[in-house]
């Protein structure tokens, strides 16, 4: 016998499809669907660039240019990380920053099957069950979750955990200040508004666990490093970090 929401689900497309029409909701002209995050086969062609080598091999930036074998770029250089690598998925292109930000900040949920597909399809190459143990989202302050209602990170770590059979662990790390936004601060402000951001909120430390931390956007890697450094202070055994869009630090 199906269950009562099988047989509900088309009444629920249906009103669904009243408030949400299958129309892209960037374009506005061009068919797209529920499945699809509501973005539409033309723009996901002209506005999603899937990040291909050459690229740092800490820090996951994109470099322009010819580059034969694997490399440091100059900014991890000067910073102490505390993560192994970090990857994304996409570069930062006007589209995807449309959408992280009508996702975020405007509650536009319908997004988020777009942006996780992005995330799990070049993820998947590389994070498994075999490679890894944990998947963490970034947490948000309390207040900024109040705010927002939901915290975008974990939303897309745990597609990322169905994906890959790898379980999520949302209260090991806390957000313990209400920090200020990063868009505009420089590489240097940014690292300095992270400091001691974070905190271990666990019981038990980890016991060498391989970690996936994850988050919608990196820039210069300092939300992460201050995230990864408290899960290697309480016993990871590596962090990994993946986000969907990856923008040029400042």
């Amino acid at each position: 016998m199906k269950s009562i929401l099988t047989q509900l689900k088309p009444w629920i497309e249906a009103a669904l499809g009243l408030f949400y029409p299958n129309a892209c909701q960037m374009c506005r002209e061009a068919f797209a669907d529920r499945d699809g995050g509501y973005i539409c086969e033309g723009c996901h062609v002209e506005g999603v660039r899937f990040i291909e080598p050459p690229f740092c091999s800490r820090c996951g930036l994109k470099f322009r240019g010819e580059v034969t074998e694997s490399f440091t770029c100059s900014n991890c250089d000067e910073v102490e990380l505390h993560f192994e690598s970090a990857r994304a998925a996409v570069g930062f292109t006007p589209l995807i920053q449309e959408v992280i930000h009508r996702y975020k900040y405007n509650r536009a949920v319908w997004f988020e099957p777009f942006l996780s597909r992005i995330l799990n399809e070049a993820a998947l190459k590389t994070v498994s069950s075999d490679t890894h143990d944990l998947i963490v989202p970034i947490p948000l302050h309390p207040l900024k979750l109040r705010q927002r209602e939901f915290n975008q990170a974990a939303r897309l770590a745990r597609s990322l955990e169905v994906a890959t059979g790898i379980p999520m662990r949302e209260k090991l790390v806390s957000r313990m200040r209400d920090t200020r936004t990063q868009t505009t601060l420089s590489r240097k402000e940014r690292a300095a508004n992270m400091k001691n951001a974070f905190a271990w909120s666990a019981r038990n430390p980890l016991k060498g666990e391989r970690v996936v931390l994850v988050d919608d956007i990196m820039t210069t890697g300092a939300t992460a490093n201050s995230c990864a450094k408290i899960l290697q202070q309480n016993g990871a055994g590596s962090v990994t970090v993946w986000t969907v869009a990856r923008g040029g630090p400042k």
